[in-house]
């Protein structure tokens, strides 16, 4: 299974670059209808796999030791794609970070634990991970990085209390965060979180 997978714009004539992240169970291959819906022509976009098509192996709210070395790994993964950017001359506020599920949890946390101006973070379910979280954690400043969280209320694996955590922290470290919250329990990217997606990160008004 391919690794890393390349699609949008060639990263040699993109000036943006967005970062897809899957869900547990799924495949970079299966994020890259996301690049059809999303307002993202001129992107260059990079999509890694994670190994055995999981980025961590327990739930994102356990103690994050147990989750270890793998989150950690995984993290580290995404560094370095970033840090590969950077030494290719884009900057980070030209970078955007787009997750679904443990891939949103993924998103979050790299942009929390590695605080920048980025071009914006979409997080489609997803929250900071860890048994608690603490603004003692991640004292760096996001300065104005626009990020959407979206998710039904009551997901199962991701809570809405966890949510709202994490959108109060984020917003405690400068970010503009934007959450919406849907009266069911589909677990899923609906139409109106792209287009509440497409408004406040990519600025595409329908």
């Amino acid at each position: 299974m391919e690794q890393l997978v390349k699609a949008g714009k060639d990263l040699n004539q993109a000036e943006k670059v967005a970062i897809i992240l899957h869900g547990r169970g799924g495949s970079a291959s299966g994020m890259k209808g996301l690049i059809e819906v999303l307002h993202v022509p001129d992107f260059a976009v990079l999509i890694p796999q994670a190994p055995g098509n999981t980025w961590y192996p327990f739930g994102f709210m356990v103690e994050e030791l147990e989750n270890e070395p793998y989150l950690s790994q995984s993290l580290e993964r995404i560094h370095s794609l970033v840090q590969g950017l950077k030494e290719d001359g884009k900057n980070v506020s030209d970078l955007y970070f787009i997750g679904f599920s443990q891939g949103a949890c993924l998103a979050l946390e790299y942009s929390a634990r590695f605080p920048a101006r980025y071009g914006g973070v979409c997080a489609f379910t997803g929250g900071l991970i860890g048994k608690t979280v603490s603004a003692e954690k991640y004292p760096g400043d996001l300065n104005g990085t626009p990020v959407f969280i979206g998710a039904s209320e009551n997901d199962f694996h991701v809570p809405m209390s966890r949510i709202q955590e994490s959108a109060k922290l984020l917003t405690g470290m400068q970010a503009a965060v934007k959450t919406l919250g849907f009266p069911d329990d589909m677990h899923t990217i609906r139409e109106e979180e792209i287009a509440a997606a497409n408004e406040f990160i990519f600025q595409k008004t329908s």
